[in-house]
């Protein structure tokens, strides 16, 4: 940036065109630019200074060519005037925000307010208004309309930038736009923001924020001796080093000499206490008063109060004594549950028990007794009556699968009176197989079908034109009638159970053709026995079907329905027909 700075300042000086160009491009390439375009070593002496000192007093220039400038810079003698070098006010920093719109450059004795990319001085030299497109090729106010960023590959055109006209050039961003993130000053450099802080502040880590400066921790203060630092934001403070410590005063003469705080300040010590002043300091010290045995002075020291040797511990009673206190003394009584032994001068526990004071178990302690109840019982408020707890309303869960009987200090399962009986955990119920046990009741043709807590004896009886092929299957045979050849080809029975609280929707029979072939059909529906509803048939594919409990069944109930299968297989139509024993248990055990 130095360079290229530098590089344009001399090609400026080189064509023979004004260096009034620096006030543009910002510290610190504005003071280069001007060092190498005004002087005709610029390039040996370019420096990074904050500021240029001038080598003569600034003078008045009224009517210069900047007329808003209180000074301008001249080469006039500086013994002729004979006034001595003064100290420039950087006002941009002073005034900080409050003499130009956008942006303040400093300059020896005055400054000058400047503009961000693509916004022009007004008159005023202090505003700044967008660039209008029709203006933007034209210098105004004999200030250039943009100020390109510097590098040296840009340094011809920025000069041949003053007065070539173009159609059209594209508005570049100003990289300090809104102070570029920064949180103190901005500066733009090759289309870059960097961040600097004032004096007193530095960088953080993330370069955009500004964090003070502890002069006083680091030990970069000049705080002499007899001082000490004290940090403040951006600065810091030198201060006196007190010389007396406290307790002292420095007397006219320098000499640190005691304070006597007992008689410069009051109230020092509470009442009943004198204060005794010391070198530095002072104490109190408690009055003196004669009390007789069994008292003590007051907090103030004006009057003796009684001693209570029982709150205090100092007393002399026994194991299972009160202590009573009294005026100057004390007394030792039996307490609740003891009673004295003038034998051996103590009080001995009072065994409550032998007077039989609980409805159930008492055990003897210390001065009293405890009642307390068997399992199964709870004690009641009264502490010495014991109740039965009836477990099967106070468990938090179920006790039993079926019912819970309640007894004296416990309680007992219970299950249905027929078909069921208490399993060996005595909490749930089993069911009674009464096909398997032989303690049913079906006669020698019916068959004995168990269910839960209870059985059925069903019959299968083939009709006419069947042979039973076994106990649950009937075949037709061959016939010549019509009707005889329009029943069903097989009649089969099953048999299901199932609880009131099954989930319905519920698929409980599949049905058809064993073996099945590519090609077959079925169509299937209950066509006696479904009078109220509760069940339903769906198919499944070409060769399956299916019967479903639709509706829920709240109560125990049988049910006997025709399901009928038409199968069709190679252009012939057969019909098959199951008959179907659903039985609803309860669903409560």
């Amino acid at each position: 940036v130095c360079c290229s700075c530098c590089a344009l300042g001399l090609q400026v000086r080189s064509e023979g065109k004004g260096c009034e160009i620096h006030q543009f491009l910002g510290y610190p390439c504005g003071h280069i630019f001007l060092t190498c375009c005004e002087e005709e070593e610029g390039l040996s002496k370019v420096s990074l200074r904050r500021k240029p000192r001038p080598t003569s007093i600034p003078r008045e220039d009224s009517e210069g060519t900047f007329p808003r400038e209180a000074f301008a810079i001249g080469a006039t003698d500086e013994t002729a005037n004979g006034v001595e070098e003064q100290k420039d006010v950087d006002e941009c920093l002073l005034h900080a925000g409050k003499l130009c719109q956008q942006t303040c450059t400093n300059t020896w004795g005055s400054f000058h307010c400047g503009c961000y990319q693509g916004f022009i001085l007004q008159g005023d030299g202090r505003l700044c208004a967008p660039v209008i497109p029709a203006e933007e090729n034209r210098v105004k106010d004999y200030r250039p309309a943009n100020i390109p960023t510097i590098t040296p590959a840009t340094t011809t055109a920025i000069m041949s930038s003053r007065t070539t006209t173009t159609t059209s050039r594209p508005v570049r961003i100003n990289p300090c736009s809104e102070n570029g993130g920064c949180s103190q000053q901005c500066l733009a450099v090759a289309d870059r923001a960097l961040c600097s802080c004032f004096p007193g502040f530095r960088l953080k880590i993330d370069g955009r924020k500004c964090e003070d400066i502890n002069e006083c921790v680091l030990g970069t203060h000049n705080c002499g001796v007899g001082f000490v630092c004290e940090n403040t934001l951006g600065s810091f403070l030198c201060n006196h080093k007190p010389k007396c410590i406290t307790g002292f005063s420095q007397d006219s003469h320098g000499n640190c000499i005691d304070i006597n705080e007992c008689l410069s300040l009051r109230d020092l010590c509470s009442s009943g206490f004198n204060c005794i002043n010391t070198v530095g300091s002072f104490s109190c010290q408690q009055k003196t008063i004669s009390c007789s045995p069994g008292y003590s002075a007051s907090s103030d020291g004006a009057k003796c109060v009684d001693l209570d040797e029982c709150q205090m511990g100092t007393n002399r009673c026994g194991l299972g004594q009160i202590c009573q206190n009294l005026p100057g003394s004390y007394t030792c009584d039996c307490q609740t549950g003891y009673q004295y032994d003038s034998l051996r001068k103590l009080c001995t526990d009072i065994n409550e028990c032998d007077k039989k004071p609980c409805s159930q178990e008492c055990a003897n302690i210390y001065g009293s007794y405890q009642c307390y109840c068997r399992q199964g019982y709870h004690l009641k408020d009264d502490g010495h009556t014991c109740e039965d707890i009836d477990e099967c309303s106070q468990s938090i869960g179920s006790l039993c699968t079926f019912r819970c009987v309640n007894v004296a200090g416990s309680y007992q399962c219970a299950c249905p009176p027929q078909g069921f009986t208490l399993s060996a955990n005595k909490r749930s119920c089993k069911d009674i197989d009464e096909c398997k046990a032989g303690s049913h009741n079906c006669s020698y043709d019916q068959s004995c079908f168990n269910l839960q807590g209870g059985f059925r004896c069903l019959s299968f009886h083939c009709p006419k034109n069947y042979n039973k092929v076994s106990d649950t299957r009937c075949d037709r045979i061959s016939c010549n009638s019509l009707d005889c050849q329009n029943s069903p080809v097989r009649i089969t029975y099953y048999q299901l159970s199932f609880q009131t609280n099954i989930i319905i929707p519920a698929q409980i029979f599949r049905i058809g053709p064993s073996p099945s072939y590519s090609g077959d059909h079925i169509s299937i529906s209950i066509i006696r026995g479904n009078e109220e509803g509760f069940f339903s048939t769906r198919k499944l594919n070409g060769y399956t079907g299916a019967v479903f409990l639709q509706r829920q069944v709240k109560e125990p109930k049988d049910f006997l329905i025709y399901v009928e299968m038409k199968l069709l297989r190679k252009g012939t139509l057969s019909t098959f027909l199951a008959k179907i024993y659903v039985f609803i248990t309860s669903g409560a055990v």
